[in-house]
């Protein structure tokens, strides 16, 4: 594999997008209308691993029909992941400890994302958000997002967020969740996006707490991979 630069004005959308994801993840627990948050915190100690089958529809204001897509993803605590979107994929991202990549395979080629934590501006605004991860308190959650509202309509519950951060909030106005009450699953999510495109995600088949093999958050071996590093900005 060689790696090579290029230049990096803000983290990709395509950044954001797969960090908050993993930010929105839940488990089966007692779930409680009166006091969701607490409880949905208290949840997340029981989620080690995590993988699901998904839709991806994407919604531009320049196109009149969705893109849509499937995938699969797979989430290790407490920040590791792999999402794969098209069969076979055309694009992967994978997160292991310190490093974000951005796969295509039909190109040979990767983008490489350093999460050193000593990045500042919008860079290290959009890394706050994909290091968010499972939040293990109620700071945690409100030092970053904004609860705007929760509903529960028949058997989904919804929880609306906003990013505190400004300069967050100018890429990604706001989260949408969507849970089944009945078995506390995550059904859905969806990011609105401040052009006004959104990105929702809708789970099936979902397992918790799968053994998940090392390989699957390894970057392919197949082929000459070719790395571009971002830029960092000052």
């Amino acid at each position: 594999m060689r790696a090579t630069k290029r230049p990096e004005g803000r983290a990709p959308q395509s950044f954001l997008l797969l960090g908050l994801l993993f930010f929105l993840f839940a488990s089966p627990s007692a779930f409680a209308q009166t006091n969701i948050v607490s409880t949905w915190l208290a949840a997340q100690t029981n989620v080690q691993s995590w993988s699901a089958d998904l839709v991806q529809t994407r919604r531009l204001k320049t196109l009149a029909q969705p893109l849509v897509a499937q995938g699969r993803v797979w989430f290790a605590a407490p920040n590791r992941f792999r999402w794969e979107i098209g069969s076979p994929p055309d694009t992967i991202a994978i997160r292991d400890r310190n490093q974000l990549y951005l796969v295509y395979p039909r190109f040979n080629r990767a983008e490489r994302y350093p999460l050193d934590g000593n990045q500042t501006g919008p860079w290290r605004d959009a890394l706050a958000l994909l290091e968010a991860g499972f939040p293990r308190s109620e700071a945690d959650l409100n030092a970053r997002f904004h609860i705007l509202r929760q509903s529960v309509t028949n058997s989904l519950c919804e929880i609306v967020l906003q990013p505190r951060s400004a300069a967050a909030r100018r890429m990604m106005p706001g989260i949408t969740i969507a849970f089944d009450t009945n078995d506390f699953s995550l059904r859905s999510t969806e990011l609105q996006m401040a052009d006004g495109s959104t990105m929702r995600n809708d789970f099936t088949n979902a397992v918790l707490n799968p053994p998940i093999p090392e390989s699957v958050f390894s970057l392919p071996t197949t082929g000459e991979l070719r790395i571009v590093e971002p830029v960092k900005p000052n």
